[in-house]
């Protein structure tokens, strides 16, 4: 029986019903038909406004068709003081001036159109909480508030809430008449999580576990190249060089093009792969042309994980924390890995050295030192039992 999955997304700036699927024709265009779908780019799935008549007639239109619908995290459409997201906002000419001021003066700083798009949401946000308050009487606490009802209120994650602040500030910059002190205004600090990285075993077990030689050589690159998700999927054939041994990715994040290894043990598989599924303008393409999906690496990666007996939580970006953190652990300088890997700050790739074993290997636990000790003071045993019983 055909699935389909109903999730809850936040895109835009607001709250969407995603609607996901395992790639069928007759399926996307009955998903199409669906009035008021759209497309997401960064998702890779189509969507709709989260309200509960969406929810209600995404159920007929699909139920109509016999199939299965996964509706089980999807969970009740929010609000806003008791206003459902059918209920649009009225915006004022002065309002929509400042607005479309707004974006301009963004565009104007040469800031990326998905940051843009971003920091725009949150501002319609912004607006709609001041009212026609002319922007003199806007004070620190209003600023205050906003965020506290707009941001912590309904859990936004943390990068949400520091692009939120990002977004109150350039608003700020642009009409510097209100009274706000912007030094006051505190973006919260960036959760310092580690990496997860597999082993180097376990990355040729992932690899080995991989049937599909699509699948198998989406990951092998991934992972000998140190590339992002979005990186592979947008790598054209163009910006392979074989002979060099280099891939070229233009246009990355932070608007930087940089050079990559090509693994040499990666060519034989990459020859194959090119030769039996000849795909026309990008390295990893569908089924009917254009980018692969990032939803589909994810599914199959979560699969071959399972074969290869790995537990972890393994996402396309944990092969590039692994190759960053296998590329330390060889002995390459830090430096090449932050060129090779495209971060601006070396800050950002000393975080693999937290994860590296290299030299924390050469630590030795002071249980180990002990048993050592009481060894080499007992001549008549040649090791120690930890289990060992006890007197009391």
């Amino acid at each position: 029986m055909k699935k389909i999955t109903l999730l809850p997304i936040m895109h835009r700036g607001d709250w969407q019903i995603s609607i996901t699927f395992r790639y069928d024709p007759e399926m996307k265009e009955h998903v199409k038909k669906f009035n008021g779908v759209r497309w997401s780019r960064s998702h890779r799935c189509f969507y709709v406004g989260f309200t509960a008549e969406n929810k209600k007639r995404l159920f007929q239109h699909f139920n109509s068709k016999g199939w299965f619908i996964d509706y089980s995290k999807l969970g009740s459409p929010p609000a806003e003081h008791g206003i459902t997201r059918t209920e649009r906002p009225v915006y004022s000419n002065n309002q929509k001036k400042m607005l479309h001021e707004y974006v301009s003066y963004l565009r104007g700083r040469r800031l990326s159109e998905s940051s843009v798009r971003t920091y725009y949401q949150f501002i319609l946000k912004f607006v709609e909480f001041l009212g026609e308050k002319p922007l003199e009487e806007v004070s620190q606490r209003e600023i205050q508030l906003f965020v506290e009802q707009k941001i912590a209120a309904y859990e936004y994650s943390l990068s949400s809430h520091r692009q939120c602040i990002s977004a109150v500030k350039h608003f700020l910059e642009l009409y510097q008449q209100t009274a706000v002190d912007l030094t006051e205004l505190h973006r919260p600090k960036k959760s310092r999580y580690l990496p997860i990285v597999l082993s180097k075993e376990e990355a040729v077990r992932l690899l080995q576990a991989t049937r599909n030689l699509k699948h198998r050589a989406i990951l092998a690159m991934i992972y000998s190249s140190g590339l992002r998700i979005g990186e592979l999927l947008n790598l054209r054939l163009h910006e392979i060089d074989i002979q060099r041994r280099q891939l070229f990715i233009n246009d990355s994040k932070g608007r930087k093009d940089r050079v990559v290894i090509l693994a040499e043990s990666m060519l034989p598989l990459l020859n194959n792969y090119l030769s039996t599924y000849r795909p026309k303008e990008y390295f990893a393409e569908g089924e009917y042309g254009g980018p692969y999906s990032a939803q589909s690496i994810r599914a199959f990666l979560k699969l071959s994980c399972k074969r290869a007996g790995i537990t972890k939580r393994v996402t396309p970006h944990t092969l590039r924390h692994s190759f960053a953190t296998h590329m330390l652990e060889n002995g390459i300088d830090l430096r090449y890995i932050q060129t090779l890997l495209g971060h601006s700050k070396p800050e950002t790739t000393m975080i693999y050295t937290h994860v590296s074993r290299k030299d924390l290997l050469k630590i030795e636990s002071p249980l180990d030192t002990l048993v050592k000790e009481l060894i080499e003071n007992n001549k008549n045993t040649d090791h120690l039992l930890l289990s060992g019983k006890f007197n009391r």
